[in-house]
């Protein structure tokens, strides 16, 4: 049993020591441009922003979902607070940690109607807005490496469907940020699928619960910030949510005594790139300069990158701490993972055909999971099932 000194489950600011390693320290406007790979383009176009709009300043005020003191909103605050700088002016975003502005299944409305100027939330809280959004991010057994993702949104024309989605929603997407798999911590051992049977589990909605519930799993939906507490109280068993390094800030081994994963071919059955944005109202974004517009996107590319190489900085120093803490993690097996996928395929298709949006956006991450270098479904896997035109 691990050491249940008491640490409160949402964390001030202060209360964390800065990362150590070089990918979560914070960097030179030259250090970042550098590192990000930003390009020719990017590279250039601070210094001859001057106009109108850098003279009047665009303030974005931006909430992410991320709580205060963990390490992915410190990476997002260092990030915004050198947006100022790296436009010459023209856009500053002032950043806010998870629920300071708007609840966590708000967010989208809250910069829709322009209580928030932009968001850079997890999009798996998308399902209540758009039947599309369960495609915006990791679902069960789908997209399972960052770099597959990549490939949906460039090669397979993602990003261009995400664009019109996000335009229904009165936002301009700027970019995908990539983040980390997701965990289960559990009070209970869960070695097999099986064990999930009757299992109270916080889950967030959508075609994730779903699946979870087909196992029969009695799933809940809560925001973030209070999945701590549930699980102290024991309203729930376990719960799926972010990574190593952040769940441990959140102080989630003193109150769980497992953490669950899948088979060493795939150790996240359910969110295996758990994916935020960065979008804005499109009003807002319309007032910037074509050339700032282009920036903006360059610097979101270059933010998933960084955020991205600080996570899993930060979760390479976590994980041994778990084990110092008593936390038992246990990998479910191969046969539990083809099980989980037989579940999962059929509420693919289910909401994919909910509209025609879904269906669009859905079609291209067929293709990506039929791309002979991906390979993650065969014709067999699909058999019996129909994307709606």
């Amino acid at each position: 049993m691990h050491d249940k000194t008491r640490q409160p489950a949402t964390i001030d600011q202060d209360s964390v020591s800065q990362p150590t390693s070089a990918a979560a320290k914070p960097a030179s406007r030259r250090t970042f441009l550098k590192g990000a790979a930003l390009g020719s383009a990017a590279a250039v176009a601070a210094p001859w922003v001057g106009s109108v709009q850098a003279q009047q300043g665009i303030r974005i005020r931006m909430q992410s979902s991320w709580q205060p003191g963990t390490t992915g909103y410190k990476t997002f605050e260092t990030w915004a607070n050198r947006v100022q700088e790296l436009t010459s002016g023209e856009v500053s975003i002032e950043p806010f940690p998870a629920g300071a502005v708007a609840g966590d299944f708000e967010v989208a409305d809250a910069v829709r109607n322009g209580v928030l100027e932009g968001q850079n939330w997890f999009t798996v809280y998308w399902p209540g807005k758009m039947p599309a959004g369960v495609f915006l991010t990791a679902y069960p057994m789908g997209l399972s490496m960052p770099h597959q993702w990549d490939m949906m949104f460039g090669a397979y024309g993602g990003f261009g469907i995400t664009k019109d989605l996000y335009h229904k929603q009165g936002q301009e997407f700027l970019g995908h940020v990539h983040h980390d798999l997701n965990l289960i911590h559990s009070k209970v051992p869960l070695r097999s699928l099986d064990d999930f049977n009757g299992l109270k589990i916080r889950m967030p909605g959508g075609i994730v619960a779903e699946t979870f519930a087909s196992i029969g799993a009695r799933t809940t939906l809560l925001p973030g910030s209070e999945v701590y507490p549930a699980l102290e109280k024991g309203t729930i068993d376990a719960s799926d949510y972010t990574g190593a390094a952040v769940n441990y800030e959140l102080g989630f081994w003193q109150v769980t005594d497992y953490i669950i994963m899948g088979p060493p071919s795939t150790p996240c059955l359910h969110q295996a790139v758990d994916l935020m944005d960065i979008g804005i109202n499109r009003r807002v974004f319309e007032r910037m300069s074509p050339q700032v517009q282009d920036l903006m996107h360059e610097l979101v590319a270059a933010y998933s990158r960084e955020h991205y190489e600080s996570i899993q900085a930060a979760n390479a120093e976590a994980w041994p701490k778990y084990k110092e803490k008593g936390v038992e993690i246990i990998h479910l097996t191969e046969d539990d993972a083809d099980r989980f996928r037989k579940a999962a395929i059929p509420l693919w298709f289910k909401w994919a055909n909910k509209d025609a949006d879904a269906a669009r956006l859905f079609k291209a991450h067929l293709d990506t999971m039929q791309d002979p270098a991906v390979a993650l479904v065969t014709e067999e896997d699909l058999q019996g099932h129909q994307l709606n035109s």
